[in-house]
């Protein structure tokens, strides 16, 4: 299996943290999104600990919200000591609400309205990561209103390519996001920043990408990141304290793709920092990480129930389920892999290809294509691997869908984390 929280019982069923998927799936019903809660603590701990062991003191990861957001996340990340960023006003209220500690959160996101300033400002948010000038100015006059000076990273764009897919591609230098370097557009960020009163610069973020498996990417981002902290201090005298190295590391969605040390890789990119700072004449930063998909893609699982197949002689073979790109959107934006089964068959050989097919009225909505499975028939149950991040946080209500709720997997026991949708969930805003 791709993930060791995945196995097979001796009913031949398929099973996720130890549970019975089809037993899970009887009981909650489908579309189903699973979330193994030990297995999110035990890669938040991961990431605490190397960053802890290679960084100086008061570095530390944040967990990427976007990826998969909601009240749990918010108070198991506090209880794992771990930070988070934020990308919406909705995201900073969720984390609010779940009580997670404002200073340390840092909030992100390349067009922040003044009232998303005003917002966060008002709930003493930690820290903005400033993507542009009017940003820049709209926090320090906002700030000045609340008689504070408020904590800012600057975000700059380092000019990596990490060569993933376009979409997720961040890093380089005509990137939506951040402000380039070698256009020496960043100098004159640094330069007003530094002249604002109710600003205080703490350094610098940036982040190439998503769904990396290769480590030189990061290396060459942060040394580019280094590089820049020595020409800021050489020609403006002043010295970043901080370094956010942003995310991006990749997951294992199918035996294709290789597996990933990521304290290793922490701590390789640690080796090569601590070396290019003696050499460049500048103290290691605190550094901060902002793992997402990394943390929970691999804590998830999605149950759906077929619904019936249909056999097109010389073309494809459908299966077709009671979700689609409603819950799960990633294979129509970006043909993303998944790892298929069907779970009350999960001992059987593979007889046909199918296509899995969504139950929306759109001829893209697929889950994936070219997928083996034993014979499918109405009624079993077809599950979906490595699905903790980006689906629930995606999740849509096309053709007025209700979404699936989130149940959480924790020590042998399941819970409720976010209420299945109703009809009438969907109507509630409707006048």
């Amino acid at each position: 299996m791709i993930c060791s929280n995945i196995g097979i019982n001796k009913a031949g069923h398929l099973t996720f943290a130890g549970q019975d998927t089809v037993e899970l799936a009887q009981k909650y019903s489908t579309p189903l999104y699973l979330i193994d809660e030990d297995k999110i603590r035990e890669k938040m701990r991961i990431y605490v600990k190397a960053v802890a062991e290679n960084f100086p003191s008061g570095s530390m990861p944040l967990y990427a919200s976007k990826a998969l957001c909601f009240k749990k996340i918010y108070g198991i990340a506090k209880e794992e000591n771990m930070g988070v960023d934020v990308v919406s006003p909705g995201e900073l209220y969720t984390a609010a609400q779940a009580g997670f500690p404002m200073e340390k959160v840092f909030f992100h996101g390349n067009n922040k309205t003044d009232e998303d300033i005003e917002f966060a400002i008002e709930n003493r948010i930690g820290c903005f990561i400033c993507d542009n000038l009017d940003e820049l100015d709209a926090i320090d006059e906002t700030a000045k209103r609340h008689g504070i000076v408020q904590k800012i990273l600057l975000r700059l764009t380092p000019g990596i390519d990490p060569h993933t897919h376009v979409k997720i591609s961040t890093g380089k230098v005509d990137s939506k996001f951040g402000i380039a370097i070698e256009t020496g557009q960043a100098d004159e960020a640094v330069k007003a920043a530094l002249e604002k009163k109710n600003v205080a610069l703490l350094g610098y973020h940036c982040h190439i990408g998503s769904q990396t498996f290769d480590i030189k990417p990061f290396v060459d981002g942060a040394e580019i990141m280094l590089k820049y902290i020595a020409h800021i201090k050489e020609s403006l005298g002043y010295e970043a304290d901080i370094l956010n190295l942003g995310g991006g590391m990749g997951v294992r969605y199918v035996e294709d793709d290789p597996e990933i040390d990521y304290a290793a890789n922490i701590k390789g990119i640690a080796d090569m920092m601590k070396s290019k700072c003696r050499e460049l004449g500048i103290k290691l930063p605190v550094v901060l990480m902002e793992p997402g998909r990394s943390i929970v893609a691999d804590a998830g699982m999605t149950l759906y129930t077929v619904g019936g197949t249909k056999e097109i002689p010389g073309y494809k073979n459908y299966v077709s389920v009671d979700g689609g790109m409603t819950d799960n959107p990633r294979y129509t934006l970006y043909e993303s892999p998944y790892t298929i089964a069907l779970a009350n068959k999960a001992n059987e050989p593979a007889e046909k290809r199918y296509t899995v097919g969504g139950r929306c009225c759109e001829s893209g909505d697929l889950i994936q294509e070219n997928v083996s499975l034993p014979k499918a028939e109405k009624g079993d149950i077809l599950a979906v691997m490595t699905t903790g991040a980006y689906n629930y946080s995606m999740a849509s209500h096309y053709n007025r869908i209700p979404n699936p709720p989130v149940v959480m997997l924790k020590g042998g026991e399941s819970y409720v984390a976010v209420k299945r949708e109703t009809y009438a969930d969907l109507m509630k805003n409707d006048l």
